[in-house]
């Protein structure tokens, strides 16, 4: 089916989820200055880390649990995700997600579907102060080329999977993805992560829903 065991790294906002949960809540609570931040990360003149902390710096953190309630009602979960889950499990192919999301939404989002906390990388928070306060417990490696600058550093999770042992599968959508796809066997791709796919010239199959996902990866990821 593949040359090696395969192994899926799947990014969350705007992949597991249909919204991107930053921007959904940016965009409804709309603190003064947030919608700058977002150009600058896009056009790569910000780090994602750097753009990111600043967002939330904007918000005070007496507003966590209105803002989790709305990511969490507004999120929406893509489409076959919990038949890829029961798939993975089944053929028992190991499946991590790899979040630039914050904690104190990513983990109630995931909850429902049974992923181990081991299993779920993604940034965390810090409520004590006057603001919310981003904190990056899963930071760059030595080897990243981004180094300091990617907040949940993708590559260095994928690098725990050593290339000559593992057949390693990218799931994802945006710019905090970019960097993986230059690492991986194949990328399953969605919107911007399409583009800079083949614009870079790399093996990726795009994507709808995650019955999408299984329907290749049966059939050995290969075929478009």
């Amino acid at each position: 089916m593949f040359p090696r065991k395969p192994v899926l790294f799947c990014d969350f906002d705007g992949t597991i989820t249909m919204n991107d949960n930053i921007i959904a809540a940016m965009k409804h609570f709309n603190p003064q200055g947030w919608d700058a931040i977002v150009q600058e990360i896009i056009s790569e003149t910000k780090s994602v880390k750097q753009g990111v902390g600043e967002m939330f710096a904007l918000l005070p953190s007496s507003m966590k649990e209105e803002i989790k309630d709305y990511i969490i009602t507004n999120a929406g979960i893509r489409d076959g995700f919990p038949e890829l889950l029961a798939w993975c499990k089944a053929h028992d192919v190991p499946f991590y997600v790899t979040s630039g999301g914050i904690d104190f939404f990513v983990y109630p989002l995931l909850d429902p579907f049974g992923i181990p906390a081991d299993h779920i990388y993604c940034n965390g928070s810090d409520f004590s102060g006057d603001q919310i306060r981003i904190t990056w417990p899963h930071d760059c490696d030595e080897y990243c080329d981004n180094r300091g600058n990617c907040g949940m550093c993708k590559t260095a999770v994928i690098r725990r999977y050593s290339q000559d042992e593992y057949y390693r599968i990218l799931i994802g959508d945006s710019v905090t993805d970019f960097p993986g796809a230059k690492i991986v066997d194949l990328v399953f791709s969605r919107s911007h992560l399409t583009d800079k796919c083949r614009e870079l010239a790399l093996p990726h199959i795009p994507f709808g829903t995650f019955h999408d996902v299984i329907r290749h990866i049966e059939r050995g990821g290969i075929q478009s």
